[in-house]
């Protein structure tokens, strides 16, 4: 690329990026903040993680503060800020059961929660270090708690609306998730959350349809929320087939190479990362997947044997001891010596990891060439003398020759 067309690709470039920028800001500009402060309305289930943006502010204004009323009018107001925008919380920092200001973050003027709780529900409002608002969610955090979960394989169908007179309550199903699995036959899944219309909800709070708002909103009266209570979130199960991901043939090629370097070193080591766990017998364990929220499609599977929702979804049957609960985890209650294995964990439709899990069934552990790290030492400690024996020897052949040809010199005229 010669002088010329540099500085005219830089020259675009510039402009790119001058025009993002300035796209940024006609985002503010074009959008006034209102008058009198209104709430958007949003529901969401437990330990989801949301992104609540300031779609308004005034343009002098650089950097945002956000603030967190339990009810309207309440006293008690949390400011979520370290009045400096910085990014104080990073997702896989948060564990349940954090406290709120633990699991939050500011960017680029948007408010992040992660895993959020059912006492996270209330008013968040966008505005400055003074107090001043310019714009406001109204939100609800909806418990998993008593989750209905329905089979469409099994011919079961969501629950039925209600009606009290002009009160309607009933169910909102998102979208279908990806398969998660690929190549057998999977599952995929809806989240529905309770809503309700009525004509006598509160105008300051924005609905998408006219008198219709989440049942934990708080635009509804408390004398109708009373009435919503009973309505638990849904889930939506049904079967369903996806092929795997077609490989080019690079990456076929790289996986063929792969495959045969494990093989000749590591032979145990399956296509997909492998964390060792031990567990005394009889105690409870609880595994996770990796990078994967309660909306993702997650599937579970030990050894060859796929764990399915309709006979491991925790509430299929009370007396269950192995379970996968509505945050996509996998429960062993009282660990016994069957459940030693490999349990794979899919994430919408693509293995992703492995857990190998032993039993210790009381004091130390017996030697077992089962553990893997036990078979990675001897199999190093074996590379290792085999190494030592090859330079002992070179060594030592290196030496006889030297002897032999000081030995027999060359007796040729």
């Amino acid at each position: 690329m010669n002088h010329a067309s540099t500085t005219v690709f830089l020259w675009v470039l510039g402009s790119l990026q001058a025009f993002e920028l300035v796209g940024k800001e006609n985002i503010f500009q074009n959008t006034p903040c209102p008058a009198f402060l209104m709430f958007d309305n949003a529901a969401y289930l437990a330990d989801m993680s949301f992104e609540l943006p300031c779609h308004c502010k005034p343009e002098e204004v650089k950097a945002v503060v956000w603030y967190y009323q339990e009810h309207l009018g309440n006293r008690q107001t949390r400011v979520l800020s370290d009045f400096g925008g910085r990014v104080l919380t990073e997702a896989a920092h948060v564990r349940a059961g954090s406290d709120m200001l633990v699991r939050f973050s500011i960017r680029m003027f948007s408010l992040l929660v992660f895993r959020a709780q059912p006492e996270d529900s209330g008013l968040y409002f966008c505005g400055t270090r003074k107090g001043d608002y310019f714009y406001a969610y109204d939100v609800d955090i909806q418990s998993s708690q008593g989750m209905v979960a329905t089979f469409q394989d099994h011919g079961q169908l969501p629950s039925a609306d209600l009606h009290y007179g002009t009160l309607h309550i009933f169910t909102t199903f998102w979208e279908w998730t990806p398969c998660d699995r690929c190549g057998v036959r999977g599952e995929q899944w809806r989240i529905g959350l309770c809503y309700l219309q009525s004509p006598g909800l509160s105008p300051r709070y924005q609905q998408t349809l006219p008198g219709t708002v989440s049942c934990g909103s708080q635009a509804v009266p408390r004398q109708l929320r009373v009435k919503a209570q009973a309505r638990k979130p849904e889930l939506l199960v049904r079967s369903c087939i996806m092929p795997c991901e077609k490989r080019s043939v690079r990456k076929g090629l790289m996986a063929i190479v792969s495959y045969v370097a494990r093989a000749g070193s590591r032979p145990w080591l399956p296509t997909v990362p492998i964390q060792f766990h031990q567990q005394r017998l009889g105690h409870g364990l609880i595994i996770s997947c990796p990078g994967a929220r309660p909306e993702h499609a997650v599937a579970w599977d030990k050894d060859h044997q796929y764990l399915y929702r309709t006979q491991y979804l925790t509430g299929v049957n009370r007396t269950m001891r192995v379970f996968i609960d509505h945050g996509n985890h996998l429960h062993i209650r009282f660990t016994q010596l069957s459940d030693r294995g490999i349990y794979y964990c899919w994430r919408q439709g693509v293995r992703v990891a492995g857990f190998r899990l032993g039993v210790i069934t009381g004091g130390r552990q017996p030697f077992s060439f089962s553990d893997p790290e036990t078979r990675s030492a001897i199999t190093l400690a074996l590379l290792g003398h085999l190494l030592l024996t090859i330079i002992f020897v070179t060594i030592h052949l290196c030496r006889c020759c030297c002897y032999l040809l000081r030995c027999c010199p060359d007796h040729s005229p």
